[in-house]
């Protein structure tokens, strides 16, 4: 993949400012419900109304269109991928050890290196193979290149001539030591800092086959670096693109499946359901819920899909289908929804020590961190299959009873009694059970606090967590930056199709059961 990247294009990209579009897009992404909302009718990117098509038959299609369809959802999970995860990075491609496609790669490198050797060791040595090895490394150094890079380009070309180091070859001339430490030079000039190591490395290979090697070795390596040097790059302007081109993707995707939104029509049906009839309003905030001027409470269609999203954040993975529209982000969903849980018992159990321990200690703000980094540490395996909540808080019972004793005895106080500890390992155990009053009310504060992230500025001072999650307010905001980014994007890109289901005509005016 990195191969057949446009050096040229990649640089000019990383060059050029991001346009007043692309900031804007930025902004909409990272910031509250009105600057989506500004960004979504200002037309950056284009906000053409997307109407459902109309439930129709199912139709048979060819295996040629099934492919098209393939790769088109492939390329829209790749450019989702970069503009949302700002990790994302390209990696080298590791075969597993007892794989087939690892035995053969070996065998035929082997094959080709031992026939190298083989023709070094001739008298006179025979260079053709070497040469084309060279022709290769110098197209490759070519390719890192910026525009700029006259002086090294030059150098590169002069000092790696290949018809002149054939004639040297043919002469009994050609000093193959000598271009190779050329390419060592040029290789640590243009590598990546994180490669100075694997480049200083080759100086000390003194035989001709297996420096080369190497050298192909790292190579590779700094391809990658490349690709995602131009990953980077692109990424603002990839931004501006991608939110069209998932539209259009799935549109086309739409156009063959024409059922393929009945899931997120359900989906935002509950949500507003639930926001109308008040089902689970100790469960999840209360979005968007206003008296309007009609016969009923006006309901506003941001706030019907943030209650939506929030949502995602409780869904039955098990039993229930995902929101077509999400379906990318699955594994991401569950994975806020993992982090949250572990977050939500911490709080609790954070919540049940302070209000339980002497106010001294609880102010304390060196043992609140250690408090918590204890806990966080026994509750780390908690998105594993054969993690048991129950035992782990028994655990995390006793370390917390001790860690408050020692603290109280630092402090001058008298340690917890044998009564106190057992109320206190007792509330702590009793954290497992997701009924537990005092967990629902973390759970429901850390809702709360997402809800109003998403309907935040990020430009405004973030908000302020709940009463009670205090200590926990650095995990939530790093939650929630994720989170609303994630949330925003799907919006801009989707907006048109959640528009049509969520028709105000049909739903403002509604009235409760």
């Amino acid at each position: 993949m990195s191969e057949n990247l446009d050096k040229s294009n990649i640089n000019e990209a990383g060059k050029s400012k991001s346009s007043d579009s692309e900031r804007g897009l930025e902004d909409a992404v990272e910031g509250s419900d009105e600057a989506l909302q500004e960004t979504i009718k200002s037309g950056s990117p284009s906000t053409q109304r997307v109407q459902r098509p109309h439930s129709s038959p199912p139709r048979f299609v060819t295996v040629e269109e099934l492919l098209e369809t393939a790769k088109g959802v492939t390329n829209m999970a790749l450019a989702h991928e970069i503009v949302i995860n700002g990790d994302f990075q390209i990696k080298p491609v590791e075969l597993p050890e007892d794989s087939l496609e690892k035995r053969v790669k070996d065998i035929v490198h082997k094959a080709f290196w031992d026939c190298l050797s083989v023709q070094l060791s001739e008298v006179p040595p025979t260079y053709d193979r070497a040469i084309k090895l060279v022709g290769e490394i110098k197209e490759t150094l070519l390719s890192f290149l910026l525009p700029g890079h006259t002086r090294l380009r030059n150098q590169i070309t002069e000092v790696l001539d290949l018809d002149l180091i054939k004639q040297e070859a043919e002469n009994g001339a050609l000093d193959i030591s000598k271009l190779a430490e050329f390419i060592i030079g040029m290789m640590g000039t243009l590598c990546a800092p994180v490669r100075d190591e694997e480049v200083k490395r080759l100086k000390d290979v003194k035989e001709i086959v297996p420096l080369f090697r190497a050298i192909f070795s790292v190579l590779d390596l700094m391809k990658v670096d490349m690709a995602n040097f131009a990953v980077s790059s692109i990424r603002p302007h990839l931004m501006q693109q991608s939110v069209e081109y998932e539209r259009k993707q799935f549109q086309e995707f739409l156009e063959k499946q024409p059922n393929s939104l009945d899931f997120v029509t359900q989906w935002l049906q509950e949500a507003t359901d639930d926001l109308m009839n008040q089902k689970y309003k100790n469960a999840l905030p209360a979005a968007g819920g206003a008296a309007g001027s009609g016969d009923g409470p006006r309901l506003d269609p941001m706030a019907v899909q943030n209650y939506a999203y929030l949502k995602l954040l409780k869904w039955d993975h098990l039993h229930r289908p995902f929101p077509e529209t999400v379906l990318m982000d699955h594994s991401r969903f569950q994975e806020f929804q993992l982090q949250l849980e572990q977050l939500t018992v911490l709080g609790a159990v954070l919540l049940i020590t302070f209000s339980m321990a002497a106010p001294g200690i609880a102010s304390r703000a060196d043992f609140a961190e250690k408090l918590k980094m204890i806990v966080k540490i026994l509750l780390t395996d908690t998105h594993l299959p054969s993690f048991h909540l129950e035992d782990a808080l028994t655990a995390v019972g006793e370390k917390v009873c001790l860690e408050v004793s020692s603290c109280l005895s630092l402090c001058g106080l008298s340690p917890l009694t044998t009564d106190k500890e057992a109320v206190l390992k007792g509330q702590i155990q009793a954290v497992a059970s997701p009924d537990n009053p005092i967990r629902r009310i973390v759970d429901s504060r850390i809702l709360t606090f997402l809800d109003t992230y998403l309907a935040s500025s990020h430009q405004k001072p973030s908000p302020i967590a709940p009463g009670g999650l205090g200590p926990i307010q650095k995990e939530l905001e790093a939650v929630a930056v994720k989170f609303v980014r994630l949330v925003n994007y799907n919006k801009m890109v989707f907006s048109p199709y959640y528009d049509a289901i969520l028709n105000p005509r049909e739903y403002l005016t509604a009235t409760p059961e």
